[in-house]
């Protein structure tokens, strides 16, 4: 079996060089590649270069499966590129989404060729993202249009090889230009197009928790065997981003060696997982924001300079930590993830009974609720809320990124809980939780919270959010089903942020039980919800519980530095 690859080399020596791994075909990629970061600038600084089809896809051999073959494959080619003539012996890799993925793969073996990586908008957890959420929900519309995509690819394939059908070719193109259709169809698990390709999709949707199956495929606790330092590259409004954080903040305690340890980075942008350029019609964050004015290519040189080519002085005046700060609209430099002189604040839930919409009574406060009440709010997943921005892939205008909540904050199914006007500007940076007291007339539901920036003007832009289904309340690897009516508490994790509230500028959190596509429906009656139909869904009576006995916060990590300036 031969892994297909292009390579690029040096004119004449041995040199370092930067691998690039990935499934989405290297002649086609290629154009990709050379965008951001610009690997003629890698090129030029001296970097041979080889960008090779993974296992199954397009010119290389065998059959993809995702992930299941990416650890050996890409030990074995840092082996043949280390033994190249034209090589030094020293390799480098780069590159986004499943392309840090791979990366993450081979420096989990410990390769010794292997000086550093470079991974952007990715994860070492492929349960948490992207193919489930952090708190147990399917992330739809991400698994019907990649897996559309992956399987056009594939039975391409196959018809250039005499085998498959062209039907079948047809019917996976045609999913493929309107990917959306796919997510209305029910039960999940059996949306025709791709449950005859099945493959790796019946395993995912045989696997909605986060037991023995995924567990084989995370990396977390190979993080002992990784030497290689890595560049963690992600963007606020990217699907990834919790991971992306994470990875860093886990690697820089437990990775394999003190280099490796110490050699982490992290940049994010106010970017998602396609663009970055910062720019969105809701929201634009200014000409810095875009990678290619902060010089997201020179930092990758400098980085692999370091590491790969032993250069001691390349990454002089280089911050471990480089974010951007939104509201502000600016980049920043700081020493570690989360920062240092973080002020974690609980923020109250508290209303008079009528949160519902952004024209309700709920209110955020400093100060601990006095009095016990809850709001009540009907979900139905034949209505479910949709999705309006935020960390997922951006099919379509509107979808991902910042969007004004007020398309959604309407709805009854949606409370709001707002701050007063500030007089002063508040930072909110690092990770968001909320906590909440929560009942159900239902054994099991969803809910969701989203951290909302509302201006003067009542555009309301999103800054992060999350969700959680109930069952996985007190951990992903097994369900527990809720009893109805009584009151239990949960966490949901709504990843992390960077943003200054500025004054006339107000906090919101809005909670709600669903956020479709982007998230599977909950049907809410503790079935298997991949395999049921729309005529088995139940609706749900939602409530938040607030008060001296039920203290629903919304956790946020407050930077105050003005004594500082």
């Amino acid at each position: 079996m031969y892994l297909a690859a292009n390579v690029w080399r040096l004119a004449e020596g041995a040199g370092p060089t930067l691998l690039v791994r990935l499934p989405y075909g290297k002649d086609v990629m290629g154009i990709t590649l050379s965008v951001m970061p610009n690997f003629l600038a890698f090129l030029e600084a001296g970097y041979a270069l080889v960008v090779q089809d993974c296992r199954g896809t397009h010119r290389s051999e065998g059959e993809f499966v995702p992930h299941l073959a990416d650890r050996t494959d890409g030990e074995d080619t840092l082996a043949w590129i280390a033994a190249q003539p034209w090589s030094d012996g020293t390799v480098g890799m780069y590159g986004a989404s499943y392309l840090g993925m791979v990366q993450w793969e081979a420096a989990a073996t410990g390769a010794p060729a292997l000086k550093a990586i470079a991974p952007s908008v990715t994860s070492i957890d492929n349960y948490e993202a992207p193919w489930y959420s952090a708190g147990g929900a399917l992330s739809l519309s991400l698994v019907t249009s990649w897996n559309a995509m992956m399987y056009t690819a594939d039975a391409q394939r196959s018809l250039a090889l005499g085998e498959g059908s062209l039907s079948q070719v047809q019917e996976l193109v045609q999913a493929l230009l309107t990917p959306e259709s796919l997510n209305d169809v029910l039960p999940t698990a059996e949306v025709p197009v791709l449950a005859a390709h099945g493959k790796w999709w019946d395993d995912w949707m045989a696997h909605p928790s986060h037991d023995g199956y995924w567990d084989a495929m995370e990396l977390t606790p190979e993080l002992k065997n990784v030497t290689a330092p890595a560049l963690n590259i992600g963007g606020w409004y990217d699907l990834y981003i919790g991971q992306t954080v994470r990875t860093f903040t886990a690697a820089r305690r437990n990775a394999g060696s003190e280099q490796a340890r110490e050699g982490q980075r992290l940049i994010i942008g106010p970017w998602d997982h396609l663009s970055v350029d910062g720019v969105y019609p809701d929201r634009s964050f200014g000409p810095m924001a875009t990678a290619q004015l902060m010089g997201l290519t020179d930092l990758h040189v400098k980085f692999f300079d370091y590491w790969v080519k032993g250069d001691t002085t390349a990454l002089d005046g280089v911050a471990p930590v480089k974010i951007f700060v939104m509201g502000i609209d600016q980049w920043r430099d700081e020493q570690d993830w989360p920062l240092p002189d973080t002020t974690w604040t609980d923020f109250h839930l508290t209303s008079a009974g009528h949160a519902n919409t952004a024209g309700g009574d709920g209110v955020l406060t400093t100060e601990p609720a006095a009095v016990a009440g809850h709001d009540t709010y009907l979900y139905d997943p034949r209505r479910p809320v949709p999705t309006a921005g935020g960390a997922c892939l951006p099919m379509t205008p509107g979808f991902g990124g910042p969007v004004d909540q007020r398309t959604v904050a309407g709805r009854e199914d949606v409370l709001c809980f707002a701050g007063p006007v500030l007089e002063e500007p508040v930072e909110v940076t690092g990770p968001v939780t909320v906590k909440l007291f929560v009942s159900s007339s239902t054994v099991d539901t969803d809910f969701t919270a989203k951290l909302v920036d509302v201006f003067p003007d009542g555009k309301a832009i999103n800054l992060c959010d999350g969700i959680l289904r109930a069952r996985y309340r007190n951990g992903l690897a097994a369900e527990e089903l809720m009893d109805p009516g009584t009151v239990c508490e949960i966490t949901v994790d709504l990843t992390a942020t960077s943003n200054v509230f500025l004054p006339g500028h107000r906090i919101r959190l809005d909670v709600s039980s669903s956020n479709f596509p982007r998230y599977d429906r909950n049907t809410n009656t503790g079935g298997v919800i991949a395999r049921e139909t729309e005529a088995q869904m139940v609706p749900a009576i939602n409530r938040i519980h607030h008060g001296p006995s039920h203290p629903s916060r919304l956790v946020l990590p407050i930077i105050d530095r003005k004594g500082q300036q």
